[in-house]
């Protein structure tokens, strides 16, 4: 199959269904309130280490989460951690790839060529497990590398990926944090249009905003682009990072937004990890959110 006719028929295909609301009743083609409700997740590095990965996953479903998120492994852990979230009837929903420690907008070839191969782990990871996407950070901007420049070479290698994501059916998502890159709604948005492909999209992060924006801005402005979400809360006096409804983000704002753009996938909580205590009073809080309309 060549690009046009992946593109053509991707309405078909079980990436469609992950990007359009998943409970459309066949027989009247009707939505359930059920699948316009945006979805719990947890990243597996929150959860007990001491626990075996069978227990952590089942603890992630037993205090209330949806779905996990989890970092790049090889073959034999992956399916290792697929069988143990199966069994919990968790699903594993993303790879939370990064690319902070070989950027694709380095100068140096052979680091380019390191975070290349990454990301085809990351992306075949994700396969391995069952997600439909990995997050990635897709440039760095430094004294050494220019913000024109970042952009550029960023594109080009993401664009060399796509043969290989779309052999997996794997979304290639851009996050924005804290790399002096995509600063912006408007550029963001942009940045993600020039693909002109539906495998890239964008992997919005709550929190990241706050100290030079507004989080219910962003989501307007890239709108339906969002097709996974981390949330975190920040306080600008102090800079710092907190739980849930402690700092600066205006919550109810931001669920009205992700209601506005019919955001109904995985709400990802990207804070520190800790007991079942704290996770379940941590899912209690993500259920404020997400009933804060």
């Amino acid at each position: 199959m060549n690009r046009k006719e992946f593109l053509m028929g991707t309405a078909g295909t079980a990436l469609t269904a992950a990007l359009l609301p998943e409970s459309a009743s066949a027989a009247t083609g009707q939505v359930t309130a059920a699948a316009l409700r945006p979805k719990k997740s947890v990243m597996f590095s929150m959860l007990p280490g001491n626990l075996t990965p069978e227990a952590r996953f089942q603890l992630a479903k037993d205090v209330g989460f949806e779905g996990v998120e989890i970092s790049p492994v090889g073959e034999a852990e992956a399916k290792t951690l697929r069988a143990a979230a199966e069994k919990a009837g968790i699903p594993i929903h993303s790879i939370i790839f990064g690319g902070w420690d070989a950027p694709l907008s380095d100068p140096n070839p052979a680091v380019v060529e390191r975070g290349m191969t990454n990301t085809r782990q990351a992306l075949q990871c994700a396969k391995w497990v069952g997600a439909d996407n990995i997050l990635l950070v897709p440039a760095v901007v430094t004294p050494k590398v220019r913000y024109k420049d970042a952009y550029e070479r960023s594109q080009k290698q993401i664009k060399a990926l796509l043969p290989i994501a779309e052999k997996l059916n794997v979304m290639i998502c851009v996050e924005e944090v804290w790399n002096k890159f995509l600063q912006s709604p408007l550029e963001f948005a942009h940045y993600i249009d020039e693909f002109r492909h539906p495998l890239v999209q964008a992997y919005f992060d709550v929190g990241n905003v706050v100290i030079n924006g507004y989080p219910e801005d962003w989501i307007r402005t890239l709108g339906k682009r969002i097709k996974k979400v981390h949330i975190k809360d920040f306080k600008r006096a102090g800079s710092q990072w907190v739980n849930l409804w402690d700092g600066d983000v205006d919550w109810p704002e931001v669920r009205r937004a992700f209601a506005e753009i019919g955001f109904h996938s995985f709400m990802n909580t990207e804070l520190s990890g800790g007991d079942e205590a704290y996770l379940r009073d941590l899912s209690h809080r993500v259920d404020r959110i997400i009933n804060a309309v």
